[in-house]
Order: structure tokens, then C-alpha cells, then sequence
């Protein structure tokens, strides 16, 4: 069975979003070893904080974004300069990752600040949720959606019309 982690900078704290995430977590579990690792997220006091300030924090959660990987694990980026895909081609992506040995995949969305380019240089893929910008909270809902309506494309479900 495929391991795939979501790893998120921050908490899940929003109530509708946290029991979305957990069905989706539940019904992801038939098809794979799915886990949900959450991370930190640098606290920047300042209202205008310098780009200096904004790089370290970034650096910060680089490091800690990096070192939660299993090893092995294939990284993709969930950011704003990715690709726009769609259901089917995450479906794909999955079943390539599966079909390559190495089938340990993580998809990781940033903190408020981002993700960091060292992040980004260690995803094998960059992937957008599309043009429009979603709380961080609801983007973890909508990738763990996402990640099931993928598996189910995969196994010839219904799930996806």
C-alpha cells in the first residue's frame, strides 16, 4: 500500500474544516497509508516584516518541511507558481509514483509566508490549487478531497463523475 503525507505548516483549528479533513483521512485510508504531519508555523510579530525576517522563517520551516520526509519519499509542492492540474493528472501522478518503486509521496502546502526555495528545489513537482487563494486551513481540506478523488479515479470508482 502507498504511504502518502500531507504536511502542513500550522494547525487545524477551523471545525468544519478539521471533520472535512478527517472523513476524507478516513475514507484515504482504504486505499493507502495516509498521514497528516503538522508543523509549526514561524510566528512573525511585525506587521511589515522586513524580507529578511520573512527569508529566515522561511528557512526555518524549509528545514523542518525537509526533515519530516520518510526517506525515499518524493516530494510535491503545493504552491501558486505550480501547474494547474486536474483530478485525473493527480490520479496520474499518484499511480506514477506508485508504479516507479518509489511510491512514497508527500504533498506539502506552506505556512502564511510560503514555501521556501529550497522546498521548492527538492519537489520532484509543483502543483497549484489554481488562481484563487485559499485559507491554508481549507486548502488542507481540499488536497485531502483531492487525494481521495484521486485514489478512487485510480481504482475505478464512481466517486469521480
Amino acid at each position: 500500500m502507498q504511504n502518502i503525507d500531507l504536511i502542513c505548516l500550522g494547525k487545524l483549528n477551523a471545525k468544519y474544516c478539521a471533520e472535512g479533513v478527517a472523513e476524507y483521512a478516513k475514507r484515504l485510508s482504504a486505499f493507502a497509508n495516509f498521514r497528516i504531519i503538522e508543523l509549526p508555523e514561524e510566528k512573525i510579530e511585525e506587521k511589515n516584516a522586513s524580507p529578511a525576517l520573512v527569508a529566515r522563517a522561511l528557512e526555518k520551516e524549509g528545514k523542518a518541511i525537509l526533515s519530516s520526509l520518510r526517506k525515499g519519499e518524493s516530494l510535491v509542492a503545493l504552491c501558486v507558481e505550480g501547474k494547474i492540474v486536474s483530478s485525473e493528472d493527480l490520479a496520474d501522478l499518484l499511480a506514477q509514483k506508485a508504479g516507479s518503486g518509489a511510491g512514497d509521496v508527500a504533498f506539502v502546502i506552506g505556512s502564511s509566508h510560503g514555501l521556501s526555495d529550497e522546498v521548492k528545489r527538492a519537489a520532484s513537482a509543483r502543483i497549484s490549487l489554481g488562481r484563487i487563494t485559499l485559507p491554508h486551513q481549507l486548502a488542507r481540506l481540499v488536497v485531502t478531497e483531492q487525494l481521495y478523488r484521486a485514489c478512487t479515479i485510480n481504482a475505478g470508482m464512481k466517486y469521480h463523475k
